[in-house]
């Protein structure tokens, strides 16, 4: 495991740099439209447009990275990302910002793709699941890392935004110099939303509502900090619990998802994440530390949505499908992060802060009451045929999904088709 890690270093490195500062820079934005007392609907539809360029990302940086390579697609866009870090504070213009963060989402999105598939392509049947839990724990703990970062200097002026620049453009640094061999990246495959949801209705409303759910309180989670009077090192410090917790409820769930049927854990992880989620609405401002444990339930089920739904819809899939069934729950999860910030920033217009967690509330219920319909009106896979819980993570590209630790079956039966056809050439 240490051998694998050490020869993984300058991968894990430029993630930690590149985590770090893209969740520090989401944060920021958060807080500087609100301290320029942006109205919250006008918010959400200027962050929303990071979760756009993301998906479109997602979509087409293959055709980019076919053509100039890996190091090449790496270093440009990593670039780019730095240099929109910078133009922020240049002009206060929502239309501006707005075009910067359909920027920035598009290059993150290619910087995940071209670190991810080197990841994906050292895995064998034997480290996969060590890969994958590496990935996720340097992945959170970076991203809670650069909320942190918020406190050093003061969001209104130029400062912040050159330090986010530095750790984009530091990540270009250890991968740049890499001695390793630029993997092979192939277009994944999807299958269409309507034939997944045709054969996993929950695994898909999962995905889209989680999306929904993270997307939003990501977007206007700073927001809803700084209209409710918290300072710029509450703020980090809410934000950062958020994330920890959502990496620290991930394993013991897990272990109840391999003892139980999972859309009826799916079910009480809604009701309770609603519940938790209803009482911030309903609390509005209060104690700091009553805060941050009920938003930390909040997040940590609610994050625990996505993996759920990936389980759930695997244990209806042939090992053959399911890189394919987990890009199309991830372009799902995707869409649902476009929806989040937009429907969350109205609501916060209309109800004031609480508005953000009512609507999370509401959202939440609603998962809730289309998982009670399908367990009462489909059947159930018995626990003994369920695959192994994974927790999957959302904020990633697709590639990711060929480091799934279930996916060790699939890649066994392409490696072995591999071989029969080199012998039949040989022969």
């Amino acid at each position: 495991m240490t051998r694998m890690v050490t020869s993984l270093s300058a991968l894990i490195l430029s993630i930690v740099l590149l985590v770090s500062g893209n969740a520090f820079l989401m944060t920021l934005l958060g807080i500087r439209l609100s301290l320029e007392q942006v109205p919250p609907d006008v918010i959400g539809w200027v962050l929303v447009c990071y979760s756009i360029g993301f998906v479109l990302g997602t979509l087409y940086v293959h055709r980019v990275i076919g053509r100039v390579g890996h190091i090449r697609a790496f270093a440009v866009f990593a670039a780019l990302a730095a240099v929109t870090s910078l133009m922020y504070p240049m002009a206060i213009s929502m239309v501006f910002w707005a075009v910067l963060r359909v920027i920035s989402g598009f290059s993150i999105a290619c910087v995940l793709v071209v670190i991810e598939s080197w990841f994906s392509s050292r895995a064998t049947n034997a480290n996969r699941g060590a890969l994958f839990a590496v990935y996720q724990i340097v992945f959170y703990l970076s991203a809670a890392g650069g909320q942190l970062v918020v406190n050093v200097g003061d969001p209104a002026n130029f400062l912040p935004f050159s330090l986010a620049a530095i750790l984009l453009t530091l990540a270009l640094i250890p991968l740049s110099l890499t001695r390793m061999e630029a993997p092979v990246i192939e277009q994944v495959n999807r299958l269409s939303f309507f034939t997944l949801a045709r054969e996993s209705f929950t695994g898909v409303a999962g995905a889209l509502i989680c999306g929904v759910l993270i997307g939003g309180f990501y977007a206007l989670g700073p927001v809803y900090a700084t209209l409710t009077g918290l300072d710029v090192a509450k703020t980090s410090t809410f934000m950062a619990s958020a994330i920890i917790a959502a990496m620290l409820v991930a394993w013991p769930l897990g272990r109840i998802c391999d003892r139980h049927d999972r859309r009826r854990v799916m079910f009480w992880v809604a009701l309770v994440a609603a519940s938790a989620s209803g009482a911030i609405g309903l609390l509005g401002t209060m104690d700091l530390w009553l805060l941050t444990l009920l938003v930390g339930l909040f997040t940590g089920l609610s994050a625990t949505v996505y993996p759920i739904a990936v389980a759930i819809t695997n244990d209806r899939m042939e090992s053959s499908r399911i890189v394919a069934a987990s890009a199309t729950l991830l372009l799902s999860y995707g869409v649902g992060s476009v929806i989040g910030p937009v429907v969350m920033a109205e609501l916060i217009g209309l109800l004031g802060p609480r508005g953000l967690f009512l609507g999370n509330a509401g959202f939440l219920v609603l998962l809730a009451l289309i998982t009670s319909y399908r367990i009462t009106h489909t059947e159930d896979v018995a626990v003994a045929d369920q695959e192994h819980y994974v927790p999957a993570m959302p904020e990633a590209s697709p590639v990711l999904a060929e480091l799934d630790p279930r996916n060790e079956e699939f890649h066994a039966t392409e490696t072995a088709a591999e071989e029969d056809e080199h012998l039949r050439q040989v022969g």
